[in-house]
Formats: C-alpha cells, structure tokens, sequence
C-alpha cells in the first residue's frame, strides 16, 4: 500500500480526528545515529590519548546534546570536565561530529513514509532536535525528509535545549501551527519533558536511546515503530 492510499481514511475524518502540526525528534526516532556519533566521540578520544567505547556504550551517552555528549564521554574514562575545559572539549568536538553525519547513520524503519503519509494528509511537519542547527539541515536534506518538513528546529545559542520547551515553541511558530492540535513524537525523557513543558501530547516510539523502557517516560501513548503512527494519531 502506497503513503498516498493511507493517507485517504486520514484525510476523510472529521475535524480533530489528526493533529494540525507534529513535531519529531531526530535521533531515535526518525534515525539511527549512534554508529556515526560513536565514530565522532571515538575520534575525540583518540585524539587525547583515550581507549575507543564500543557503539553500545556512546548510546546510552546520548541526550541533552553535544556538549552533554562530551561531557559523559570524558566521565567515564575518569576525566571530568568543567567551565573553560569543557568548552576547548566541545569546540575541538564540533568540527568532528560535522564530518560524522551521514556515513554510517540509517533512517529507521517505517520513517519516511510516515513523513510522506502525514504530509500527503495535510498534517504540518517539523524535526525538533538538539543536534546542531547546520547539522539537523544537512541530516534532513540528506535523507530526504526536507520534502515532507515545513520548519527544522536545532541546536543555536539563544533558544534552549530540550526537556526546555523553547525548541517546540519555535517549530510552532514556524509552523504558524495552533499550539492546542499539535503533537510531540519522540524516543526519550528529554522529548516528553519538553512537550509536557509546551503543553503539547506526546508519542514515544519504542526502542530509543535511552536505557530505561519507554513507559517510565509516562508519555501518552508508546508505540513500536513509526509505522504505528498513524493509528495512534487517531487515537490521541
């Protein structure tokens, strides 16, 4: 079945049975990025003397962006950094994570033809995501889904990261969506803390980055893949 045939019975329903805007998280839930965010933090590492972590490893490293990223992977080689440190650690980061985008990273199942389907349907779509700006650009435009996404939302210095909502608010705005028909769709904390913060409902899809099982998140629905997604719109 093509995304223009499911999108026919959205299209068809009364008004409210789909939200006017959806909001998506990047990484978990549109993509798999840890391959190429270890082989980035595995490059910084090397740099500095440090033993390479194993994929599994730099995954559960992830969430609350770059800086974070960091921060953690220097913790757990017994290295803490703090203040100006910190920062030499993230600035030498950046230029690497740039050159890491789109080698080894995969669109996860079900992904893009769950953009198309809800674009098809007259939903407003928007990638919320604390990886830098220019970097959620180049990720979007390179696999496709700047086709279906009206508004990208990243990482700049003068809005904040999620759990804050700030990042939503701007993909809203955006959008020129209302924010009471809008939905957050997400893999982890950081997503549904940030929703629950803008007032806006969320989906977390199973399987994220994070080490805990998507219902500890107490989102409002959890689903195994973006194939469900659809349905669970309908339900919300």
């Amino acid at each position: 079945m093509s995304p223009a045939d499911l999108a026919r019975p959205l299209e068809g329903r009364s008004a409210g049975s789909l939200p006017e805007a959806v909001l998506f998280d990047l990484d978990g839930t549109l993509i798999d990025s840890v391959p190429d965010i270890a082989a980035a933090t595995n490059e910084l590492l090397a740099r500095h003397g440090l033993a390479p972590f194993h994929v599994d490893e730099v995954r559960a490293m992830i969430g609350h962006g770059v800086s974070t990223l960091v921060l953690r992977a220097f913790a757990a080689r017994s290295i803490p950094l703090t203040g100006e440190a910190l920062e030499a650690r993230v600035a030498e980061m950046m230029p690497i994570y740039g050159r890491h985008l789109v080698n080894l990273t995969t669109v996860l199942p079900g992904a893009s033809a769950c953009l198309e389907t809800l674009a098809l349907a007259g939903v407003r779509l928007a990638v919320v995501s604390n990886k830098p700006m220019p970097f959620t650009r180049t990720i979007c435009d390179h696999y496709g889904f700047s086709r279906h996404v009206a508004a990208v939302q990243g990482a700049e210095p003068h809005i904040a990261r999620k759990p804050a909502p700030d990042m939503l608010h701007a993909a809203l705005d955006a959008l020129g969506a209302d924010r009471s028909r809008a939905v957050m769709v997400g893999d982890g904390a950081a997503d549904v803390e940030a929703a629950r913060a803008a007032g806006l409902p969320v989906v977390i899809v199973r399987g994220g980055y994070g080490a805990e099982p998507a219902e500890s998140f107490a989102p409002d629905l959890v689903i195994d893949g973006l194939s469900d997604l659809a349905e669970a719109l309908r339900r919300l």
